[in-house]
């Protein structure tokens, strides 16, 4: 029987594994088995050896390696209770297959096609402030003046300790950089933002606000981020500087402020959200943090609101006092609130100062909440809507947004935030700072 050319044998621990150059292919170029080709994908013979027998020796787990193999061959991913995940995982970054090992344990994001994958305790009790996805999977959570970072293996780094009373808002620059903003501690005054190593901890910048040339401490809020690498917050200062502030990414300089106007609340913002196609911020200002709920988009390049609206004079009622968090929707030209009853609402960005249009999804709900104080929050994801509530969060569809499927898991409590990001879905709970991993199944192999 004639032998293939392409036939590669490995020597992996002292077992023999013998595949194709078809299936190592497989692997991309970058991987360590790409490297065992030369550019026209031709395979490299070890030491010289020109012989059709020849074998690479590779002095790690041969168990691991077999399941690796084996994706390489089918797609699939089969791991059997004797080998541990983190085990597996080291070895597939040691091959630079770890990507494989992440598409063939789940797909791509699907809100109505969401698991429960599992649940990671955090590591002191009560409240977190606030969850956040990073772009390869991980996350990273804010509780009190510390930030617990998680990559997608759910493997924490080493927590960033923040000597601040309070952290405000957490968020991924990129996948190896966090951005945190805090409180001012009193007595030091030495607020602000930070920008963090994922992986060390380590502070790489410390961003100022410059008032009249002089550097001024602040408290930093709500924080997000644009394509074109700039950094945005809400500020709160001492004297003037209540506004958003701008730096760029790259260099850690502020490099515009945009300062709040009378009547206006931009300072004490909850949400800010870059807006690519309009090149605008919305800056969300939500009760219970003011009496009054103020919406407005920023363009910067002329420093003007460009749109705003406001329940400030209107009448009365508990829909409009209650807005609690506000998402733009640009490919429909509004802006979508949630109240305390997860009622959505739809303000049209078209028509300044316009009224909220509600569509209610739970008004048999009132009169029947839960003591515990609910913090609904919305998000939006690839044409998705998501609003939690209580311990579930809803996911809205099409272009009436029906109610298309709930996530719920009953331990935690109430979901006090969660997070898109990596393809995974990431829920706060509460009572317990407990927190869930949700992801889309893969599809099936053919």
């Amino acid at each position: 029987m004639k032998i293939p050319k392409d036939k590669v044998r490995f020597n992996v621990g002292g077992r023999i594994f013998e595949t194709s150059s078809t299936t190592l292919a497989n692997s991309g170029r970058n991987s360590f088995f790409g490297a065992l080709f030369n550019e026209n994908w031709t395979l490299k013979q070890p030491n010289n050896d020109s012989s059709s027998n020849c074998e690479f020796f590779i002095d790690r787990s041969p168990d691991c390696f077999s399941v690796l193999l084996d994706l390489l061959r089918t797609g699939d991913l089969n791991i059997p209770p004797n080998i541990p995940e983190r085990q597996l995982y080291r070895e597939a970054s040691f091959y630079g297959i770890l990507d494989h090992v992440r598409s063939a344990k789940w797909g791509q994001f699907d809100g109505n096609r969401l698991r429960h994958s599992r649940s990671v305790k955090g590591q002191a009790p009560g409240d977190g402030t606030a969850i956040r996805a990073g772009p390869d999977g991980g996350c990273c959570v804010a509780h009190g003046s510390v930030v617990h970072v998680f990559d997608w293996t759910m493997e924490e780094h080493p927590p960033l300790n923040l000597d601040y009373q309070r952290v405000n808002d957490v968020g991924w620059v990129d996948s190896e950089s966090i951005i945190v903003s805090t409180c001012e501690k009193l007595g030091r005054g030495d607020g602000g933002m930070g920008l963090f190593s994922k992986s060390t901890g380590e502070l790489r910048f410390k961003f100022q606000v410059c008032h009249e040339n002089q550097v001024k401490s602040f408290a930093a809020g709500a924080l997000c981020t644009s394509s074109d690498y700039k950094i945005f917050s809400s500020c709160k200062g001492r004297s003037n500087e209540y506004g958003i502030g701008v730096w760029d990414q790259v260099t850690g300089k502020q490099i515009d402020f945009f300062y709040e106007s009378p009547g206006w609340s931009l300072g004490d913002a909850d949400k800010l959200q870059w807006l690519n196609g309009s090149n605008c911020l919305m800056v969300a200002t939500l009760f219970p943090r003011t009496d009054n709920c103020y919406i407005s988009m920023l363009d910067f390049r002329d420093k003007r609101m460009v749109w705003s609206w406001s329940d400030f004079g209107a009448p009365i009622t508990v829909d409009e006092k209650r807005v609690r968090d506000a998402i733009a929707m640009e490919d429909n030209n509004a802006i979508c609130v949630v109240n305390e009853y997860e009622d959505l609402g739809f303000i049209d960005l078209r028509m300044n100062g316009g009224s909220v249009r509600w569509s209610s999804r739970s008004r048999m709900l009132k009169g029947k909440l839960s003591e515990e104080s609910c913090c609904p929050r919305l998000a939006l994801h690839e044409g998705q809507l998501f609003s939690s509530m209580d311990d579930c969060i809803s996911v809205f569809c099409g272009p009436d947004w029906v109610l298309t499927s709930g996530l719920r898991r009953s331990y935690g409590g109430s979901i006090c935030d969660f997070s898109i990001g990596g393809d995974r879905l990431f829920a706060l709970h509460s009572e317990e700072n407990v927190f869930d991993v949700w992801e889309t199944p893969p599809p099936p192999i053919s």
